[in-house]
């Protein structure tokens, strides 16, 4: 039941509806929960508060007990991309490794059970997945967190991704809409542009999410990113014509659109947070995503007043507004009746974050022998053996399956698993922001588990690749990359690698658009911690 403090005026109140704020902590404080008697819908969670599946189940009841229908939002793509595992690495592979398995019914079944995992912990509305084309090999933003650079591939995944994360009772927020993928600039930092012609637009951009439309995704995020052909004044997030003509005119979407983060730089540094939320309501945005650095009460009260303020002055139509807080109700409405309809299935949240919900399903052991880089189909090993998962009847995870099966491997005619430690180094690129810097990536903690005595390091820079000879010594020789083909630093540090040590294994774990090389040479498609182990268990032979 919705519960509003009394004397609380209705312009007031669906002003904070539409605002979708985080907060730091991992217990929700006293200004959130005063303002979610006021009238506030939603809640969106990051790292800084998860603590553990147990911990962040505390905390979603405690806003429930405020308002029973709050909207609890995370961004949890899986792969790079996580908040339930920021500080071990995720248990899904990601979005790029699930387009290279090209297995719509493994998507589905892998958003299946990380809608169940947050379900579990109470959360109802998951910013992803997203559907940008990753037709710009540069792009700093997207990467693997897109399925791939082909269209039509990335349309049938997000659709499946929707499906079966929304089937878990969770809502989908297919993102970044128009599309993210042909940029060269991270919208954290700065306003992209698309200068694509209207044709393009339709053919590659778009087609995604017409297909997120049909497979019914009940929310929509925006792009902060200028796109002439279909509005050359103002980017998508703060444009009528994209918002309003395009997406809900002319691809019919009737869905929640939520904003990509406002306090990102393409729009506060260009227009600032309280201008910049009136313009997107006004555009035909739904819900004012902000939290992600600015997470306190004043943010709330500054963009609650104004939003009134706007309404007052005439700049903003009061009916635009509570259209708009009618949308964020109906959606938290629906996720309320899946909760309810899945009460007596839901998985114990103790279970939720820890890979023990596992599922069967056809997958494999990525890697084949030679050149050709063509991935495995059979799952190896089992719950209590070193291919395995540890799903308590005894099933291989959903997620790890996934990873292994995204592998592409090369070997060279010579080249034998490690059987004594290596030495792993890391050359390490800047994390973007969505990434971010406080989750572990790479293979070396899965081949200490596998190769005990194994050691790492992190190199960047001009000195990367002598340094890195310099600290492995004698041993064999571990090199991780990630999107080597946008970093020259880390392609002349592998090639200084590869002529001392040509026997040097090399594990790609971002998009590998770089020939391959090294005595084996993996490519993972994502960073995350299962993409690690399975490139671990084929460096080891398990």
């Amino acid at each position: 039941m919705t519960t509003f403090a009394s004397g609380t005026d209705t312009l007031t109140r669906n002003a904070l509806t539409v605002l979708q704020p985080g907060f730091t902590g991992t217990t929700a404080p006293d200004w959130l929960l005063r303002r979610l008697g006021e009238g506030l819908a939603s809640v969106g969670l990051f790292g800084r508060n998860i603590a553990s599946p147990e911990q962040l189940a505390v905390l979603t009841a405690q806003l429930r007990a405020e308002r029973e229908d709050v909207l609890v939002a995370i961004d949890e793509e899986g792969g790079d991309v996580t908040r339930l595992e920021v500080r071990t690495g995720s248990s899904f592979p990601g979005n790029h490794a699930l387009g290279a398995v090209d297995d719509v019914a493994l998507t589905e079944q892998v958003a299946l059970e990380l809608g169940r995992r947050l379900a579990a912990c109470g959360v109802n509305l998951n910013w992803a997945p997203s559907a940008d084309v990753n037709s710009n090999p540069a792009n700093p933003v997207i990467g693997v967190r897109s399925f791939g650079a082909d269209t039509h591939l990335v349309a049938r995944h997000t659709a499946a991704y929707v499906t079966g994360l929304q089937a878990a009772g969770v809502a989908a927020c297919t993102k970044h809409f128009p599309g993210h993928g042909d940029t060269a600039v991270d919208s954290h930092h700065a306003l992209p542009r698309i200068d694509a012609d209207l044709s393009v637009l339709q053919s590659r951009e778009l087609v995604p999410f017409r297909a997120a439309i049909a497979a019914g995704s009940r929310a929509v995020m925006s792009a902060h990113i200028l796109v002439p052909a279909l509005d050359p004044d103002r980017p998508a997030t703060l444009s009528r014509r994209i918002l309003t003509g395009l997406l809900r005119e002319e691809l019919g979407y009737d869905g929640l659109i939520v904003t990509d983060g406002m306090e990102m730089q393409a729009i506060a540094a260009t227009y600032g947070i309280e201008r910049g939320s009136v313009l997107a309501i006004a555009a035909g945005a739904d819900a004012i995503c902000v939290g992600g650095g600015l997470a306190d009460d004043d943010t709330v009260r500054r963009l609650r007043d104004a939003l009134v303020s706007a309404v007052r002055s005439g700049e903003l139509s009061e009916e635009r507004l509570a259209d708009a807080a009618d949308r964020v109700r109906a959606l938290a409405e629906w996720t309320a009746a899946s909760a309810a309809a899945r009460k007596a299935a839901t998985v114990s949240p103790t279970n939720g974050l820890n890979g023990s919900n596992a599922s069967n399903s056809p997958g494999g052991a990525g890697g084949t022998d030679g050149a050709s880089g063509v991935r495995g189909t059979g799952v190896t090993g089992g719950a209590n053996g070193t291919g395995g998962a540890g799903g308590p009847d005894g099933a291989v995870d959903v997620g790890l399956v996934a990873a292994r099966r995204a592998l592409t491997v090369t070997r060279s005619a010579s080249y034998a698993p490690l059987t004594e430690a290596p030495y792993v180094a890391a050359l390490t690129p800047v994390a973007n922001i969505a990434v971010g810097d406080e989750t572990p990536w790479g293979v070396a903690a899965e081949l200490v588990r596998l190769l005990p005595g194994t050691e790492t390091g992190s190199f960047t820079g001009e000195d990367a690749g002598s340094s890195a000879l310099a600290a492995a010594g004698g041993r064999p020789l571990v090199a991780v990359v990630r999107d080597e083909h946008r970093h020259p630093w880390m392609a002349a540090a592998l090639d200084t690698l590869l002529a001392s040590r040509p026997d040097t294994v090399v594990v790609e774990m971002g998009v590998p658009q770089s020939a391959p090389r090294g005595a084996l040479h993996i490519a993972t498609h994502g960073a995350a911690r299962v993409c690690g182990r399975a490139a671990a268990e084929i460096i080891a032979g398990a």
